[in-house]
């Protein structure tokens, strides 16, 4: 970043934080567990998605079709130039630009949200479509910056991230089901008549989550025993260790 910029991207990276914090407090408490270096970029991560996010779950007095038009575009503009006079924006292109993470992963998450404004119901390709773009695909931006571009260890660890988004958003769809129908009219789980869902039915859906959960926990286990450490060490401020080899 040029010096004539440092203090506008500043400005953006806290308020990036703040977006979080405001947002989601046990998604910040569970950020202060991470290498301080690592810190930022996930709160660049968050502050975007949360925007889109927005867009299709809360602005409902406003046109949702034209801001998402104007999200998408704006993404592009500032990944491409590099800037974005959107402070969230500026902090996301940065964190794009800087672990060069694939356009892949980000248009996927538009078009999730793009889903949203569209359908209301889904069957069990456009579930597994909507999980990969708006969890599964924000974990892997998120995945990259863990890995700091290394591709070996990213591609082993692929496949339980992915998982673990996978069962995060599962549980956000458990956890707001009576709200999203009342609300918004969405029903995210495939098959399912929310007026007649009992817990037969619940119990499938949390052992799916909990499946999920076991297959990531081994993602886990892989980066431990290769000496990959994302978290916070107190005693030397830092991440316990974060190696370089690939």
């Amino acid at each position: 970043m040029s010096s004539s910029k440092n203090l506008f991207d500043q400005v953006s990276k806290d308020i990036s934080k703040i977006i979080t914090t405001t947002y989601s407090t046990s998604f910040s408490f569970a950020i202060q567990l991470l290498d301080r270096r690592l810190r930022e970029h996930i709160y660049s991560i968050y502050g975007y998605v949360r925007l889109g996010d927005e867009i299709v779950d809360s602005f409902h007095e406003f046109n949702k079709e034209d801001l998402m038009k104007e999200f998408r575009k704006i993404t592009e503009d500032s990944i491409k130039y590099k800037i974005s006079l959107n402070p969230i924006l500026n902090n996301f292109q940065y964190t794009v630009n800087k672990y060069k993470i694939k356009w892949e992963l980000i248009n996927k998450f538009i078009e999730s949200m793009e889903f949203d404004l569209k359908k209301k119901e889904y069957d069990e390709e456009a579930y597994k479509e909507y999980i990969k773009g708006s969890a599964e695909y924000v974990g892997l931006m998120c995945l990259i910056v863990f890995c700091n571009n290394k591709k070996g260890l990213y591609e082993k660890l692929k496949p339980h991230a992915i998982a673990l988004g996978s069962a995060f958003q599962k549980i956000n769809f458990l956890r707001d089901m009576n709200t999203d129908y009342k609300l918004l009219g969405r029903v995210y789980f495939p098959n399912l008549d929310i007026n007649k869902f009992n817990k037969e039915e619940k119990m499938v859906i949390e052992l799916d989550i909990k499946k999920d959960f076991e297959y990531a926990l081994e993602g886990l286990l892989i980066s431990q025993m290769q000496g990959q450490c994302f978290l916070f060490d107190p005693q030397n401020n830092v991440g316990s260790s974060m190696s370089s080899d690939n």
